[in-house]
């Protein structure tokens, strides 16, 4: 796949003010210019960046509803009412839940934790669930990471005699359910000034401010910043602004000293010495904790993570592990066949997005495949399986486009659904998919813009190689935690040459190992390109080349640093060579 790259100069007012900043930072004028992108313009707003402090976080009772959830909590802790934590089975649901009872298992004791089934149950709140609480003898629930369109359900609940605190962060609609209090900062009379923070972010502040109000300290709190940095990482929410605070001083205290549950998950995936970052927790401790939810249940994954003995939790982390590993082989099967079907739809290539449904696919996997055909196609894409009569489907967008306004304009044939702007999922009869399906394309095709569905990079900033020094390299890492908001500082070096050495690697020949130079200096750079052994030839013939790349870690070489290469382009006047020659 070769990407249409983007790269815009600052004027040169901001490289000059840059530039001047830099001086005052000590750090190359580099670095100041992405400083500059990001909105930092001065040195105090800079340091703010570079050291977030706890301190800075926003006051929990800014967040409508907060002083009528703590009141109810209190009221139930003063009542001795049996509690209920309840919460999705994804990462964010159950980094929430975990959270929520870790944190109040500390002063009460009379409180349960409940995940849903996956297959029994569906997302969300529950019938069975509403059942086994009142049969529990449950009088309140505090609902994590869903809850927020649950109305039919929490008017039941009601009728049994069991209230409702929501801690949510998907979109509401108009009608909201009739609980006690709902938290969430996308409630459109909530003027809480952040709205982004994850489910497990809402569980965080609503914790807050029971301690606030109870008199507990504040350090109290600190221990459970490593799970509110998993579920920012694995749910994609934005990095910036409260959401930096948390991930910032989360992967300190992940990095120090983990929960249990956590290191377990950290030792068994090879991470254990390693300094551990976001993109750590994206690719291999999220998936993990996600396994049992997609697999089996969730429930395994909260009863890992609050787990007090070392050695019960390695063992459930292995059973974990084994989960992922049968989720790796099932989302591979199932890519393969949605990439079949995609190759056979000659339809689909003339759509701007990409919809596909099989009764025998499994539930717990829709997700991963639909953002696996979104990251190979550029399209939004759904994937729907059949459960009975009805039809669970998971949907993913790209870059810019709302896929939840798309779900939600087909909502007369759906029974539930919700979401972000770049990821939902929605529930409908089956006899209603053919009708969805064509719903779904119509307002894709009148909504998206062209340049959405394009393979498209952007360049933060054009370098030379000499400019990649271990200083640029210490003080770039300072810009972390990466994630949307902060995304990940991605260059490009123009007219690069192969040193002699690169070469193919992999077990299926598919990466290129490189050792490049370039025009400007004679500084010999290490380089990864992941499944780009088709420009290797290209590479080896000597001729120019430019690349897009991120600034690494070579794990492999203590204090040396690696690109990895996203792209690779024939330099300009080598590419019109080529197609003379063609």
């Amino acid at each position: 796949m070769h990407f249409r790259w983007i790269y815009e100069p600052l004027s040169p007012q901001l490289q000059s003010a840059a530039k001047e900043l830099g001086e005052k930072l000590n750090m190359s004028t580099i670095l100041a210019q992405l400083l500059m992108r990001r909105g930092i313009t001065t040195e105090s707003a800079a340091k703010r960046f570079f050291r977030p402090q706890l301190n800075d976080i926003i006051n929990p009772f800014l967040m409508k509803d907060m002083d009528v959830a703590v009141d109810r909590l209190n009221d139930a802790m003063g009542r001795k009412e049996r509690i209920m934590v309840y919460g999705d089975y994804d990462v964010d649901g159950c980094t929430s839940v975990a959270l929520v009872y870790k944190f109040l298992q500390q002063f009460y004791s009379n409180i349960e934790y409940y995940i849903p089934d996956r297959y029994e149950e569906g997302y969300g709140v529950s019938r069975k669930g509403i059942d086994y609480a009142y049969h529990s003898g449950v009088k309140l629930v505090i609902i994590l990471d869903c809850g927020i369109k649950a109305i039919d359900e929490i008017a039941y609940a009601k009728t049994l005699g069991i209230d409702f605190i929501i801690c949510d962060h998907h979109v509401p609609d108009e009608e909201m359910p009739p609980a006690v209090a709902i938290l969430n900062p996308k409630r459109p009379d909530d003027n809480y000034p952040f709205k982004h923070l994850s489910g497990c972010g809402v569980g965080f502040k609503f914790m807050q401010a029971f301690a606030k109000n109870n008199g507990i300290p504040f350090s109290r709190l600190i221990p459970m910043l490593d799970l509110c940095a998993v579920s920012i990482a694995a749910d994609l929410v934005q990095v910036e602004e409260e959401n930096r605070i948390l991930a910032f001083h989360g992967l300190k205290q992940l990095n120090q000293n983990p929960s249990l549950g956590l290191k377990a998950i950290i030792d068994i995936c090879g991470l254990s010495g390693k300094e551990i970052s976001m993109s750590d927790i994206v690719f291999k401790i999220g998936p993990r904790i996600n396994a049992s939810g997609r697999m089996e249940s969730g429930k395994e994954s909260v009863s890992l993570l609050v787990e007090k003995d070392y050695n019960v939790a390695l063992q459930s982390a292995k059973h974990i592990n084994e989960y992922n590993e049968q989720r790796k082989d099932i989302d591979k099967q199932m890519t393969e066949e949605a990439n079949q079907i995609v190759a056979r739809l000659e339809s689909q290539k003339k759509q701007s997005s990409i919809v596909l449904y099989d009764e025998n696919w499994k539930k717990g996997v829709i997700g991963i495949v639909a953002s696996r055909l979104t990251e190979i196609y550029f399209r939004p894409t759904v994937v729907i399986t059949r459960d009975g009569d009805f039809a669970t489907g998971s949907a993913r967008s790209v870059m810019g486009f709302d896929i939840y306004s798309a779900i939600k304009s087909c909502r007369d044939l759906l029974i539930n659904f919700g979401g972000h702007t770049y990821a939902a999922g929605l529930t409908m009869r089956w006899d209603d998919v053919p009708r969805f399906v064509e719903r779904f394309h119509q307002y894709v095709d009148s909504h998206i813009l062209p340049e959405q569905t394009e393979a498209i990079l952007h360049i933060d900033e054009m370098i030379d190689f000499k400019d990649i020094t271990k200083k640029m390299h210490h003080d770039l890492k300072k810009f972390s935690p990466f994630g949307p908001g902060n995304l990940k500082p991605r260059f490009c070096t123009n007219n690069v040459y192969d040193y002699g050495t690169s070469k193919v690697v992999g077990r299926e020949q598919e990466h290129i190992k490189l050792e490049l130079i370039d025009s400007k200096s004679s500084n010999v750079v290490n380089g990864i390109a992941f499944g780009q052994s088709a420009s290797a030839r290209y590479i080896k013939s000597k001729r120019s080349f430019d690349i897009a790349y991120t600034i690494e870690d070579n794990v492999f070489r203590h204090n040396n640093i690696q690109l990895q290469i996203e792209d690779i382009r024939l330099t300009e006047n080598e590419e019109q060579d080529e197609n003379n020659a063609l």
